[in-house]
């Protein structure tokens, strides 16, 4: 079974979790070139659930500052698709958590998009998220590859998605649906307001086939709390990534045990 099918299954978390699953992104390249293993490696010994590995773009739209500016620092680093596919060739010797690759489609396209996926079932890649590839698109053109090497396309919604739309995405996903907290780019908040709450509710009651985790805005245990209360989780990156900037690769597990 796919890993990230199997960890979303998983009826008896570790104690004191409440079955909230925590996710962390961070940028492939990024504080150093050849830190993206031992990230991945104390991400998992830290206790996280998934790990989604961002693959630089020099354009990132949906990105925030903190996101961008690790980016432009990967790429300058000499971060790229090829070497960050030689980078995990063996991760699976020393990983088993769920591993989503996280970028935009122009990298995927140029590389192939066949040769990308099947490189990803080789070295053990479990999903992709891709928002600027439209769901039509991927219907109509790439479904059938995803499916092929064993990948899950991971959707995302926003508080502007109509719930015609929502379903059709709720359909069309195996795994889980990436719900963006706000109609903004990735960063830090200090907290969800009303509008969150009754977005976080409003998606709950549709009561869809395929659980949540929330994205944008999660930057310590208070925001955590916010955003699983009607969710299955929530996926923590421009924080964890300001972490890093500080604090290099030495103290990852002191990141993860403030979230929860």
């Amino acid at each position: 079974m796919n890993r990230i099918k199997q960890k979303l299954q998983e009826d008896n978390p570790p104690a004191g979790r409440a079955g909230k699953l925590l996710s962390i992104y961070f940028t492939a390249g990024y504080p150093r070139l050849n830190d993206t293993v031992k990230i991945i490696q104390d991400l998992e010994q830290s206790g996280v659930d998934f790990i989604e590995v961002g693959l630089p773009f020099s354009d990132p739209l949906a990105d925030g500052p903190t996101i961008q500016e690790s980016s432009t620092a990967a790429l300058k680093n000499g971060m790229h698709t090829e070497l960050l596919f030689e980078q995990l060739k063996d991760i699976r010797k020393t990983v088993s958590i769920p591993l989503i690759l996280m970028g935009y489609f122009n990298p995927v396209l140029q590389y192939g998009v066949e040769e990308f996926c099947q490189k990803c079932q080789e070295i053990g890649i479990d999903g992709l998220i891709l928002p600027d590839l439209p769901l039509d698109v991927y219907q109509e053109e790439y479904k059938s590859t995803f499916e092929k090497y064993g990948l899950i396309n991971i959707f995302l919604i926003t508080p502007q998605t109509s719930e015609e739309r929502i379903k059709a995405i709720d359909a069309a996903s195996e795994g889980f649906i990436y719900m963006v907290s706000s109609a903004s780019t990735t960063g830090s908040k200090e907290g969800f307001g009303a509008e969150q709450t009754e977005y976080f509710n409003r998606i709950a009651n549709m009561n869809l086939n395929n659980p949540q985790i929330v994205g944008f805005g999660i930057s310590n245990a208070q925001t955590f709390q916010q955003a699983t209360e009607k969710t299955k989780g929530a996926i923590i990156g421009s924080a964890f990534i300001k972490h890093l900037t500080q604090n290099g690769v030495d103290h990852i597990s002191d990141f993860v045990n403030q979230i929860r």
